[in-house]
């Protein structure tokens, strides 16, 4: 075995073009002995086999504790996804001094852009726009924005207050809105600070033009936004979900925006890839993608220029300082795909 410390690279779904560029191979071949799989998660014998001498594990291996105790060297994993899936034991790890990380702070920047493109397209009707003005059925200033609105001086809500809230605050602020935030995880204290308005589910709901469905799945909150509350939503609000599709009854969630009960952006499904003969791909007044907000070459980019820096720290003993965290409790209630 190599004196250089071992580095296991096990990041499917990623592939090689996402997280593992020339120089990013280079700069991870300089650090350690690498041991790569792509294609699929890591078989259980390759995995079995570098667990003594690992130091490092970037991707997403499955890390219960009997593996833990196989792997007396562990230093740190590093999740290159933008979640915290529930196959590491995320307490036992963090009592034995390992970095748990994930790069869910590269994603954030290009999903937040994502979503104020997608709520200044509904709210000015961009989408209408194009084919009236194609099918020569246009009209001119007032005429055409009867039911344009606008995000300045505006109330806006974010259930769920992560990284994608802290991207997408600075870029909402000079439209001069009024922020309020539901996230139970935060304390009203804290979201104060930062210039936000902690209010309840209820009145997030009720109060805001524009909504952003930015909160994870965990086991307890699947589905908590049923139709009741999505009928609470004030009719012809901006709704975008953001996150995760299953924090949404999300048969209610389409039929109530097909409705044209409230205006939608959905780039997130309960299943993905969408069957080609699925019902919703048909649903109207909604504008649908195909989970693009966050898959841009910058964000590979920056993921691999987090994980190279945070590698680098671990290895000379030092703490991480730019991929997040994994609080153990909280991560341990994540059920994410």
């Amino acid at each position: 075995m190599s004196e250089k410390p071992l580095l296991f690279l096990d990041p499917y779904p990623r592939n090689q073009e996402m997280v593992f560029s020339e120089a990013t191979e280079k700069i991870l071949r300089d650090l350690g002995h690498l041991v790569i799989h792509f294609g699929s998660r890591a078989p259980d014998e390759l995995v079995e086999k570098i667990l003594p001498e690992v130091q490092v594990i970037i991707g997403q291996t499955a890390m219960p504790r009997e593996r833990l105790d196989q792997a007396p060297k562990l230093r740190a994993i590093l999740n290159v996804k933008a979640n915290w899936e529930p196959n590491i034991d995320y307490v036992e790890a963090h009592a034995r001094g390992i970095h748990v990380l994930s790069a869910a702070p590269a994603m954030a920047p290009a999903v937040a852009e994502f979503c104020l493109g997608q709520v200044i397209t509904l709210a000015r009707g961009l989408r209408h726009a194009d084919p009236l003005f194609r099918e020569t059925q246009e009209a001119y200033g007032i005429g055409g924005n009867a039911k344009a609105y606008s995000l300045y001086d505006s109330t806006v809500g974010m259930v769920g207050y992560g990284n994608l809230g802290k991207s997408l605050v600075p870029l909402l602020r000079p439209f001069q809105p009024e922020i309020l935030v539901h996230d139970p995880w935060l304390s009203s204290g804290y979201l104060s600070k930062e210039g936000l308005i902690p209010v309840s589910l209820d009145e997030i709901l009720a109060k805001s033009k524009f909504l952003f469905l930015l909160a994870g799945v965990t086991k307890e909150n699947e589905g908590f936004l049923g139709r009741a509350l999505l009928e609470s939503i004030p009719a012809d609000a901006t709704v975008v979900l953001a996150s995760r599709a299953e924090i949404v009854d999300f048969e209610a969630f389409v039929e109530l925006a097909g409705q044209g009960r409230f205006r939608a952006a959905i780039d997130v499904f309960p299943e993905e890839p969408v069957s080609k003969d699925d019902p919703v791909r048909k649903t109207p007044h909604i504008l649908f993608s195909s989970h693009l907000a966050g898959g841009i070459r910058a964000s590979y980019a920056r993921i691999q220029e987090m994980m190279l820096d945070d590698i680098a720290q671990i290895l000379k003993g030092l703490p991480p300082l730019r991929m997040q965290r994994a609080e153990p409790t909280l991560a341990a209630k994540m059920r994410s795909r």
